[in-house]
């Protein structure tokens, strides 16, 4: 073989090496592979090892399928009820058809993003501040409801929204603060009220119960006089009820009755005779 031939070879073993070598694409397990050929959208390639016609005629577009999270920057809101807020949220969402992603909108991410913007405005302006600090959980769905329905057709969906922040005014935040604060203190007269009802009810109970039975009354008396006794007091002046003293009240008049003493008669004076 005369080296023209040799020379022909060795080109044709390069271009070979170089078409394989382009021709060869590998996609990860996460990933899938949109393809044009001449304009014209084929099957997806899937994780591993594939090929493709280079030199322009097949044009690859890999897809990532993982959850991408996606940060709302703040957005100025009226609440229903004219209170100015900021807020921002975060949401989750992933391809589930990265053909519709690649051929349906020019930028998936950007165009979720938009949309989520707006839709943040638009759902919280029709509620209340204390339904937007509230009922959170309900809201977060309600957006998550709504900007699913708008991504579904670009091959996306979102699975998760949630609002991170409520960023108020310093006047709400400070009429708020009274607004907390007046509700603690009418808690708490409400539950002392509560409690000296039922300590003036539980003393009630129990002067009937003590009136009811006489014994008892002498007995919660001494009782008394115990717990004074207690205290380093010199003097200690109580009331003694007049069941005690009673029977000495009625002896007292029949002693005095019986220890009268009798009058004496003075002798006759005698008369003078004239």
């Amino acid at each position: 073989m005369d080296f023209g031939s040799l020379t022909v070879l060795a080109v044709i073993v390069v271009l070979a090496l170089v078409i394989a070598i382009s021709s060869i694409r590998i996609i990860n397990e996460y990933e899938r592979g949109v393809v044009f050929r001449l304009g014209r959208l084929i099957p997806l390639k899937r994780a591993g090892l594939n090929f493709i016609i280079p030199f322009g005629i097949d044009r690859l577009v890999k897809m990532d399928l993982r959850t991408i999270t996606l940060e709302v920057p703040p957005q100025e809101i009226i609440t229903n009820d004219n209170v100015t807020a900021k807020v921002n949220a975060v949401i989750y969402f992933q391809v589930i058809d990265a053909q519709k992603a690649v051929t349906q909108v020019l930028n998936y991410i950007n165009a979720t993003s938009q949309i989520a913007q707006t839709t943040l405005r638009a759902a919280l302006g029709q509620a209340t501040l204390d339904e937007l600090l509230a009922n959170r959980d309900k809201i977060n769905q309600n957006l998550q409801k709504i900007i699913d329905e708008q991504t579904e057709p670009w091959g996306i969906k979102v699975a998760v929204v949630e609002i991170k922040d409520v960023e108020l005014p310093s006047t709400m935040q400070r009429a708020m603060a009274k607004q907390a604060e007046a509700e603690r203190e009418k808690r708490a007269k409400i539950i002392n009220a509560e409690g000296e009802f039922q300590a003036s009810q539980t003393l009630a109970n129990a002067a009937q119960i003590i009136s009811s039975q006489p014994g008892a009354l002498q007995l919660r008396f001494l009782q008394t006089l115990v717990e004074i006794g207690y205290e380093k007091n010199t003097t200690i002046v109580f009331p003694i009820p007049i069941d005690l003293i009673r029977p000495i009240l009625d002896i007292m008049p029949k002693a005095h009755g019986e220890a009268s003493p009798s009058s004496s008669a003075l002798p006759p004076q005698g008369s003078k005779s004239g």
